[in-house]
């Protein structure tokens, strides 16, 4: 499993109205896309939820790097360069999944959760510790499905969590609103640890 996430910071005046109109238009293309995992169109609205900015971040989950390669250098990814310009693209190699008690229905939100390894902690021991977490936070009630992901170029760890509905406010957690969930192959994606 592979992760992508790039955020696009929006002015505070901007009319996610717009957004919104995208993703209702746009976001079935990749709703059978060859090795996409899933795909969660995320948004957040300055002053709702804590979000201090005007945001469009979508997260996504692959299933072969050969899907992801075949987005970010095909028409998907372009239109996002065409539209916005060239945002970053945060980049992790999965850790875990889980699937909630929630994972038959649509979530409507999202966490997202970052933490960086410091250079003193035994990384295996920190996966280990998170791991566990994902494990448990996998029987919540409302959990959709989690992912907890690494780069370990920055060593910094992701917790990725969708919610059937709103997201619990967590410290240190961006909350998101789904605005679409693309999941062509969401039922492939190994759940437990990723190796």
């Amino acid at each position: 499993m592979h992760a992508m996430n790039y955020r696009i910071t929006l002015p505070a005046d901007y009319d996610m109205k717009i957004i919104r109109h995208r993703v209702a238009t746009r976001g079935h293309l990749l709703d059978g896309f060859p090795g996409l995992g899933q795909k969660a169109y995320l948004v957040r609205e300055r002053g709702v939820d804590g979000s201090p900015v005007n945001q469009y971040a979508p997260f996504y989950l692959w299933n072969t790097a050969e899907g992801m390669n075949s987005f970010l250098w095909g028409p998907g990814f372009q239109g996002v360069v065409d539209d916005f310009g060239r945002p970053a693209v945060e980049h992790w190699t999965g850790l875990g999944f889980v699937r909630g008690p929630a994972f038959a229905a649509a979530p409507r939100a999202a966490a997202r959760r970052s933490r960086q390894v410091s250079p003193g902690e035994n990384p295996a021991a920190v996966i280990d510790r998170a791991l566990a977490e994902l494990a448990a936070a996998g029987e919540r009630p409302g959990v959709h499905s989690a992912a907890l992901l690494i780069d370990p170029r920055h060593w910094e760890l992701l917790h990725f969590t969708l919610w059937q509905d709103a997201a619990p406010e967590a410290p240190g957690e961006e909350r998101h609103e789904v605005l679409h969930l693309s999941k062509p192959g969401l039922g492939e994606i190994r759940t437990g640890r990723q190796w």
